[in-house]
């Protein structure tokens, strides 16, 4: 049955489904969790559990058929990125004009509606809450339940204080699913009138079980690789894209290395050329940056006897020599540097010279 299908966290599930048999399910939730824990999953699935057609029911609890209508049009949600993506490029085709009075919203479903934060700022507007309190009150034209899911948590004040006013005063047909990495995000206000359901980390066993059946073209080590990275969302891991991360990490590494003093340059120099001005290269200096946080982070944990904490395990052999080569003085300056290369980018400063002076402030004194 489609709840089985969501992995990890089986006791909020069931708590959950109970809340929606004993119909004594709340008019917020709030459900928190790390990015890639599934907190979007979740909210799908109870609508389509709240709207589902056929009413199964697995173990005696409330589950989904997956097939009726209500079912399969809430389903073609699931994938919010392009979702999102369609939603934006709808805007850009229409008049400037038009453009400015839009605010984003997904919808395939005419009873679920789907509200994530409004570009460029990407936060949640006022005007896309004023559409929901527009809209929340009038019952269902083909559901049970009114579901309106706010994909994050970052709410301008105004919006945040008008969703506050529906909290108050919900009406028995709908319910507000509220996503947040940090419930703390939210108005203590808005938390007092929601219930809270946390997804917890999997264990790194866990996810190394489900990638061997879902991405069998992975080998052990990159399986063991992904899990340590994904910080318990399987989310996270399964979407995760191994070919550009290897890549990101291979020229971190020959930036520290010759941070840490390797005579010859000309490899330090090509790597860092292929950083250039414009947007496709700023998703790729990201990725680096964080991928060279990771690496420091794991030299750290060696220096500190930790080794079963080390999430690069599959390059252990050249962490370690890292980690002879460096000491914690060296660390902290290493992401003092990192810290003032990302400045450096909000000004726009040219990128490969921002890597190479981040190497070379770093080298040894000779």
């Amino acid at each position: 049955m489609p709840f089985s299908d969501f992995v990890g966290n089986s006791d909020t599930i069931h708590r959950l489904r109970e809340m929606l048999g004993r119909g004594r399910f709340p008019h917020a939730v709030i459900l928190s969790g790390a990015e890639g824990s599934g907190k979007y999953k979740l909210a799908l699935m109870l609508a389509r559990a709240m709207n589902c057609l056929e009413l199964p029911t697995t173990d005696g609890l409330p589950d989904f058929c997956g097939r009726c209508s209500n079912c399969t049009r809430i389903a073609q949600s699931e994938n919010l990125d392009s979702r999102f993506a369609e939603a934006v490029e709808a805007r850009e085709n229409l008049r400037d004009a038009d453009k400015k009075e839009t605010r984003l919203f997904i919808q395939t479903h005419p009873d679920v509606l789907i509200v994530p934060p409004d570009p460029p700022q990407m936060m949640i507007k006022v005007d896309q809450v004023r559409h929901v309190i527009e809209t929340i009150y009038y019952r269902p034209a083909e559901a049970r339940e009114r579901v309106y899911i706010f994909t994050s948590s970052a709410f301008m004040k105004e919006a945040a204080n008008s969703l506050l006013k529906i909290l108050e005063e919900p009406p028995e047909f709908a319910t507000i699913f509220l996503l947040t990495e940090n419930a703390g995000e939210l108005l203590p206000t808005i938390r007092s009138r929601s219930m809270s359901f946390h997804l917890g980390a999997l264990a790194t066993a866990d996810i190394e079980s489900r990638l061997s059946q879902l991405r069998p073209d992975w080998n052990p080590r990159q399986r063991v690789l992904v899990a340590r990275i994904s910080d318990g969302a399987f989310g996270r891991a399964l979407s995760f894209d191994l070919e550009s991360y290897t890549a990101a990490r291979a020229n971190a590494l020959v930036i520290l290395k010759s941070a840490l003093g390797a005579n010859d340059h000309s490899e330090l120099f090509k790597t860092t050329e292929g950083y250039r001005p414009g947007a496709e290269g700023r998703e790729k200096i990201d990725l680096l940056l964080s991928t060279l946080y990771s690496l420091l982070e794991d030299i750290m944990l060696l220096q500190s006897g930790a080794t079963q904490l080390v999430r690069n395990t599959d390059i252990l052999g050249e962490l370690k020599r890292l980690s002879e080569a460096s000491d914690f003085a060296w660390l902290q300056a290493a992401a003092e540097g990192l810290n003032e290369v990302e400045r450096g980018l909000r000004r726009n400063l040219l990128r490969s010279l921002s890597l190479d002076a981040f190497a070379a402030a770093l080298r040894p004194a000779s």
